[in-house]
């Protein structure tokens, strides 16, 4: 069998050790244990592992200073904290001591697994994330903080490249929060331009005078406190680049002059009479469609199709959802470096909300959520209490939409498929565990177990070869652990 991937057993209780050594090979991890936290860490420094197992309670080094050495050795180690003290307490300081998740004794097999598998996954996407930056890095050169994996993406990187080392105009078009100025930085960045100027106007911010005035500059007495000439952008980004950002923005009346500098590289200073030349790669940026402006006598159709000759499309974030968790990665990278708060990391639950949201104000909205939770965070982990309300409060489903028959339907018999597949689908989410899936619909979970045995719900998870399943060690809320039953009986499968 394939191993699943490397896991450090932590826990004084051989007979523990030897339950979830047995539990863990079976299912295709490569696993080992220690007796004390003395010897897990120097057994982690000799090796590398994928997740570490470590129980809360033990003489010497105990769980939680054990926690702290094994994040120091490895930071993006996945530890889960297991204790037969069902205390919120002993929880609560484990998770913000770094631990990955914790599990209370007595405990199911189901729980340990569907825990574990989460737990290397998360260490996988973050190596996974950092090659993949650095592979990206090196792939497109100098592309600073547009961080993207998704076949769109690749493909605006792509167009980057090509376009870059031409002299074409380039207009990007994309929903705002996109990150339209970062394509047109990365294009003059890996332009022959790039160690010269990068000029942004703000388009929509000025008055057409104003405007034309920071655009060509004007001579001395050109109007009323014009006392000394002065100099426009595009005379500053002479020989490298000007960026116009949202340039839909721009008065029609401005337009025309645009359109001379784009076309003749040259214009006049406002009130001058001397022709000026320049040599300027021009890149704009709109959120609106400029084609339906055109066609509404609101932008010249002749400017329009000399911006129109190379186009980028941004894909807004919601259509690229994959890339969320490298860019999650990434700010909280940044934000942790600006605020000395090294090493956070998102819960899976917070990482999902994240996946489900729409983000209607795209990258810019998502690192403004990323940077919140990173000054307000009080541990090494961003749970779901750090997200804001328009990301936590998503709607969870969506209602089928039902169409009628002639003869009718029956009220009781819809909601009862419905309420059938809404467990189905939160049992798959919540990895087959009965008491994750209850928190998450809000139910108790006798309530949730009543209703799975009168649908009929059968789990969808993959059962282990030989019916094992979950773990007695201890009953809830003693102040001992109790002895466990024997192995074979320890490893006996709960059905759902």
């Amino acid at each position: 069998m394939a191993k699943k991937g490397s896991v450090l057993i932590v826990d004084d209780e051989e007979i523990m050790r030897e339950i979830l050594q047995a539990l863990l090979t079976r299912e295709g991890y490569d696993v080992r244990v220690t007796a004390g936290g003395a010897d897990g860490i120097e057994l982690a420094r000799a090796m590398p592992f994928d997740a570490a197992i470590v129980d809360v309670m033990m003489p010497g080094m105990d769980g939680l200073t054990a926690l702290d050495e094994l994040k120091r050795i490895d930071d993006d180690l996945p530890v889960v904290m297991i204790t037969a003290f069902a205390s919120v307490e002993n929880a609560i300081a484990a998770m913000k001591a770094g631990a990955y998740d914790y599990i209370t004794k007595p405990f199911k097999n189901d729980e340990v697994m569907a825990v574990l598998r989460n737990a290397i996954e998360r260490k996988r996407l973050v190596a996974e994330n950092r090659a993949l930056r650095q592979s990206l890095q090196e792939r497109y050169h100098k592309f600073g903080n547009i961080i993207g994996r998704s076949p769109r993406m690749r493909q605006v990187f792509d167009l980057i490249i090509q376009a870059a080392p031409s002299r074409s105009t380039i207009l990007i078009q994309g929903e705002s929060g996109t990150g339209k100025e970062l394509v047109a930085r990365a294009i003059h960045s890996n332009s022959p331009r790039a160690d010269r100027a990068f000029v942004t106007v703000n388009s929509g911010n000025l008055p057409p005078d104003l405007l034309e005035s920071n655009l060509f500059g004007h001579v001395k007495g050109a109007f009323t406190g014009a006392v000394y000439p002065k100099k426009g952008l595009f005379e500053l980004a002479d020989k490298g680049t000007i960026f116009f950002d949202e340039i839909g923005n721009i008065a029609l009346e401005t337009q025309p002059k645009l359109l001379r500098v784009i076309q003749e590289r040259e214009f006049m200073r406002l009130g001058g009479v001397e022709t000026i030349k320049v040599d300027v790669r021009i890149v704009a940026a709109t959120n609106v469609d400029l084609h339906k402006m055109m066609e509404e006598g609101r932008f010249r159709e002749d400017l329009f199709y000399r911006l129109h000759v190379i186009t980028i499309e941004l894909p807004p974030l919601r259509d690229r959802k994959e890339d969320i968790p490298l860019l999650v990665q990434h700010f909280l990278e940044k934000y942790g470096e600006e605020n000395n708060r090294k090493s956070l990391e998102l819960t899976p639950d917070a990482l999902d909300l994240m996946l489900e949201y729409d983000w209607p104000g795209n990258v810019r909205e998502l690192e403004n959520v990323i940077e919140r939770a990173v000054v307000l965070a009080t541990g090494k982990q961003i749970g779901t209490e750090l997200i804001p309300d328009q990301v936590r409060n998503r709607p969870f489903f969506q209602l089928p939409q039902v169409v009628l028959p002639p003869e009718g339907i029956s009220f009781k018999d819809v909601i009862s498929d419905f309420e059938k597949r809404l467990i189905e689908s939160t049992l798959e989410t919540a990895g087959g565990v009965q008491k994750r899936a209850a928190e998450l619909l809000h139910i108790k979970p006798t309530t949730l177990n009543e209703m799975i045995k009168r649908y009929d719900i059968k789990p969808r998870r993959k059962k282990s070869p030989n019916g094992n399943g979950p773990v007695a060690a201890g009953t809830p809320g003693s102040s001992r652990p109790v002895s466990p039953p024997p192995l074979e009986a320890a490893v006996a499968e709960e059905k759902l």
